[in-house]
């Protein structure tokens, strides 16, 4: 596994934008997970949606094709870090984002976000986006 898609890239997918999607497309299946924590935010969303059983389903066809990696105690130790070190810092980002962040160091993987700017606050996190400028 190389690369942990956060909750945008997820709904940047589900909303069929073109970048995101032609470059997931170029991307091993097995290269490619989404944290438990995005299956939560993205079925929390489906809830507040006008057509909620259409969109239900977009979610959990695209779940059916990305790994979904469970958040773990370890996982939630290094969140900890994560955000311990951003306030020490004076600089916090928002909380499922500072899951996502530990998620993704936890496990080693390259976050894929279009949230540069709040992701480069963490320290050691390798991130990029999937979106074209």
């Amino acid at each position: 596994m190389r690369y942990l898609l956060d909750t945008d890239t997820c709904a940047d997918v589900l909303r069929g934008r073109p970048d995101v999607v032609a470059r997931l497309r170029k991307v091993l299946p097995d290269d490619v997970a989404v944290s438990t924590i995005s299956v939560y935010e993205l079925f929390t969303g489906v809830g507040k949606c006008a057509r909620p059983e259409r969109e239900r389903s977009k979610v959990r066809l695209l779940l059916e094709t990305i790994h979904e990696l469970p958040f773990l105690a370890e996982t939630a130790r290094q969140a900890t870090r994560v955000r311990v070190d951003l306030e020490a810092r004076g600089c916090t980002i928002g909380p499922y984002d500072t899951l996502l962040a530990g998620h993704a160091l936890a496990a080693g993987l390259i976050l894929i976000t279009p949230n540069l700017d709040e992701f480069s606050r963490v320290g050691g996190l390798r991130f990029e986006s999937w979106r074209k400028p």
